[in-house]
């Protein structure tokens, strides 16, 4: 690419966000005023669970896990364990993944709530009624019939209060993340009573995040057709509550998520918050009246997933769930990275390695753009042939600015060159590189995936650096010294391709242009492996385009 032509195409886009943002985006005024419209807290129907103080101990997970009775839980996909104390899912670790690539430890997601990153989920019922008692954090609820949690085998709970009030629940599990609640009141009393099914998530300490622009690590929902995303540190400052008709929400890491969904064609007011722990939680607006002598019921379902876009988007089809898909962080270019990724994963499944899958894509990119590059690379290799005499016009009107642009738009004109199409692939390519980043950043099914030879997980940086020489001299350079071989590989396919394009005429903008190669060289070195490899093979492909335009083009310049 014409290294001209990549700072016009970053100058243009960082234009657009900036006339988006004066002249298109929300004032702030305006956003406030959304939420201000939103925010309706009913304080008598708060749920008050959990908001008993939980002393946290330096205890170990697995004493913390014995000082309450459990229900085992396992499918393929996780295990794990229930606290009858509170019936919460506060035990949960995913079988399929591992915390390192090298290392055989399954990543924990969920933890109990005495320990400093307890992270549990909740569901239960509230009430605004006088004396009486409901199920709450320190409830010991007994177990009826089944004492093991399988997709074969539900669980049943039950708890009595001394009004003659029946709780009970009905906990079921399928064969990958998704825990169904079924919970019901009995109320064998001659008086009628108000309650309000509720759900909440709870994470006592926020954890350590990527902290990157481009994801977003935290607790987000989606109301209404609205996607909401808070960050932690904005929840320590500011509550958000919302009324909604339809959606969901919940925790999310980089790759897993904890959500509630609540019962369909419910009203119910969410909460984000912190009170000394981050909360997820929501409440339906409405009651549920039990009159006397009747049970009625609830349905809460509560998914605890590794982000695997084929399982997320089952999820939001097969139970209807608003948006579900958006648990993903797919971004501004969902129309591109989630078709981008669709590709990349038909490809996988050809070739079984993603290394491959990304080579494939970029050749059909290239591929679907190539009647317009041609286009572009003629206009830049007929450019070049008129370097000469470009420079003799700049020689000959030298001091006369004026006269000087005529002849060069009189030559542009002759040989019907546009002399800004160069710009053309560069701004195709941006948005495609910026997808190819964002899909491999934020997909779990990227994660520890290899390529060939030193590259074992393609949604991490090139392990290798230039100043041990590959591994040859052994020393262990410090991270920022960690400029890989395939970073190298393709600063050096930049700088051949800068080769095939016009030289500025200016020295110092040559000069500038000359170290270019070499500052996105250092620039890229952190970046996924997997985007590293893209740009190679682009820049080698598009090489190969260029020195096939060139040979075939030829132009006679004026004497």
């Amino acid at each position: 690419m014409d290294t001209k032509n990549v700072i016009a195409a970053i100058s243009l886009s960082a234009a657009v966000i900036i006339l988006y943002s004066l002249f298109w985006a929300p004032s702030p005024q305006d956003l406030k005023q959304v939420k201000e419209e939103k925010k309706q807290i009913i304080e008598s129907t708060e749920a008050p669970s959990l908001e008993v103080e939980e002393k946290v101990l330096e205890i170990s997970r697995s004493e913390a896990k014995s000082k309450n009775q459990r229900i085992e839980f396992e499918n393929i996909s996780i295990k794990g364990s229930i606290s009858l104390m509170g019936s919460i899912i506060d035990d949960l670790t995913f079988k399929k993944y591992t915390e390192t690539l090298e290392g055989n430890d399954q990543v924990v997601l969920l933890n109990p709530r005495n320990l400093n990153n307890g992270y549990y989920v909740e569901t239960g019922w509230a009430t605004n009624s006088e004396n009486i008692d409901v199920p709450n954090s320190k409830t010991i609820w007994k177990i009826t019939g089944n004492n093991k949690l399988t997709p074969n085998n539900p669980i049943n709970l039950r708890w009595e209060n001394d009004q003659g009030i029946i709780f009970e629940k009905r906990i079921s599990i399928d064969d990958e993340y998704l825990f169904t609640v079924d919970q019901s009141i009995k109320n064998t009393t001659e008086k009628k009573y108000n309650f309000y099914p509720y759900g909440q998530i709870i994470r006592n300490t926020a954890p350590k995040v990527t902290n990157f622009y481009i994801l977003h690590e935290g607790l987000l929902g989606v109301f209404d057709d609205q996607l909401v995303e808070q960050d932690y540190d904005d929840i320590e400052e500011k509550k958000y509550s919302v009324n909604a008709g339809k959606g969901w929400l919940g925790i999310t890491d980089k790759y897993w998520i904890a959500s509630l969904i609540p019962e369909k064609n419910k009203e119910f007011k969410a909460d984000f918050e912190y009170k000394k722990k981050f909360k997820a939680n929501f409440i339906e607006r409405n009651p549920t009246t039990v009159g006397a002598n009747e049970t009625k019921s609830n349905n809460i379902k509560i998914i605890i997933a590794a982000k695997e876009v084929g399982v997320i988007d089952g999820y939001a089809e097969k139970l209807g769930i608003d948006k579900f898909d958006l648990a993903i962080d797919w971004g501004w270019f969902y129309f591109i990275v989630k078709p981008l990724f669709f590709a990349i994963d038909y490809f996988f499944k050809i070739s079984g390695n993603f290394g491959i899958a990304i080579v494939l894509i970029t050749f059909c990119i290239r591929l679907a753009f190539f009647p317009l590059a041609n286009y572009s690379f003629r206009s830049m290799a007929k450019m070049k042939v008129l370097q000469p005499e470009m420079t003799r016009l700049k020689e000959l009107h030298k001091e006369d600015k004026v006269k000087l642009q005529q002849e060069m738009m009189a030559l542009y004109k002759k040989e019907k060159i546009n002399p800004l199409s160069g710009c053309l692939p560069i701004l195709i390519q941006i948005p495609f590189f910026f997808a190819i980043y964002k899909m491999l950043f934020v997909t779990i099914e990227m994660r520890h995936q290899p390529f060939f030879g030193w590259i074992q997980d393609l949604s991490e940086r090139d392990p290798t650096s230039i100043f041990n020489l590959f591994g040859i001299i052994p020393w262990d350079p410090p991270s920022f010294l960690l400029i890989g071989a395939w970073p190298c590989l393709m600063g050096v396919s930049m700088y051949l391709q800068q080769k095939l394009n016009p030289t500025p005429p200016d020295p110092i903008q040559a000069k500038i242009f000359m170290f270019f190669p070499l500052f996105l060289t250092v620039i890229l070195a952190p970046f996924p492996s997997g985007l590293v490899i893209y740009w190679t093979v682009n820049n080698v492909l598009t090489m190969a385009q260029q020195f096939v335009i060139m040979k075939r083009t030829a132009v006679k310049t004026v004497q």
